[in-house]
C-alpha cells in the first residue's frame, strides 16, 4: 500500500514522504494512530494544503521531546520488589511500572513512550531506551533491588562496571616512541682483515 507520511516514522521516513509498506502494518498501526493517509489524489492535496500546520504541530512535539529527554538525562528509578535467593523476582517490572517510576518523579510520561522488549524478572540494573519521538530518544537506568541499600550496591557496582568497561581515548592511550638507528656521519665502512690482505696483493701484482 502506497502512503504519504504525516510525521517521521522511524526506518521509514520523513513528513511528507510517500513510500509502500505492507497493507496489515497501514491498516493496523499507521493510518489509526494518524501517522500516514493512503496516497490518494485528494489525500495528498490534502497534506499539502496542512503542511504547515502539521509541521508546526510536529516542532512542537519535538520541542517537548527534548525538553523532557534533558529532564531525565541521568535518571535511575529505584524499584523494590520482592525476590528470591537466585535474584528471580516474585513476579515482573513491566512498561507500566517504568513508566509510574518516571511520573512519580515529577516528569509526565506516557507508557507507549517505554520500550521494554520483555518484562524485567531479575534484580538488577537494567537501561531502559524512551522513545520521546520519532526523532528523540533518551535511556534512564531501572534498578530493581530487594531493599534501598541493595540498590545502592548494585547502582555502585553497575557505574565501576561501566566505567572499566570504557574504552581509552586517544589522550589515554599511551604510545611508546619507536626508536630509530642513528647513522654516525662520516663513519667509515668497516673492513676485515681478509679484505686489507686481498687490497694488499692486488696491489703488488700491479
Amino acid at each position: 500500500m502506497e502512503i504519504i507520511l504525516l510525521e517521521h516514522v522511524d526506518k521509514l521516513g520523513k513528513m511528507g514522504d510517500k513510500v509502500n509498506v505492507k497493507s496489515g502494518y497501514a491498516r493496523n498501526y499507521l493510518l489509526p494512530q494518524n501517522k500516514a493517509l493512503r496516497a490518494t489524489e485528494a489525500n495528498i492535496a490534502y497534506f499539502e494544503k496542512q503542511r504547515a500546520e502539521l509541521e508546526a504541530h510536529n516542532k512542537a512535539l519535538f520541542d517537548e521531546a527534548n525538553k523532557k529527554a534533558d529532564e531525565l538525562k541521568g535518571f535511575s528509578a529505584v524499584l523494590i520488589r520482592q525476590a528470591a535467593e537466585t535474584g528471580q523476582l516474585y513476579g515482573s517490572v513491566t512498561i507500566r511500572d517504568i513508566a509510574a517510576a518516571v511520573n512519580e518523579s515529577g516528569v509526565a510520561l506516557e507508557r507507549r513512550f517505554v520500550t521494554l522488549d520483555k518484562p524485567i524478572k531479575y534484580l538488577g540494573v537494567y537501561p531502559v531506551k524512551l522513545a520521546l519521538h520519532p526523532e528523540v530518544s533518551q535511556t534512564i537506568l531501572v534498578n530493581v533491588a530487594r531493599s534501598a541499600d541493595e540498590a545502592k550496591k548494585q547502582a555502585k557496582a553497575y557505574n565501576n562496571e561501566a566505567q572499566e568497561a570504557k574504552p581509552e581515548t586517544e589522550a589515554e592511550v599511551k604510545v611508546e616512541p619507536v626508536e630509530k638507528p642513528v647513522k654516525k656521519a662520516g663513519r667509515k665502512p668497516r673492513v676485515t682483515k681478509e679484505a686489507k690482505e686481498t687490497a694488499t696483493e692486488s696491489e703488488k701484482t700491479e
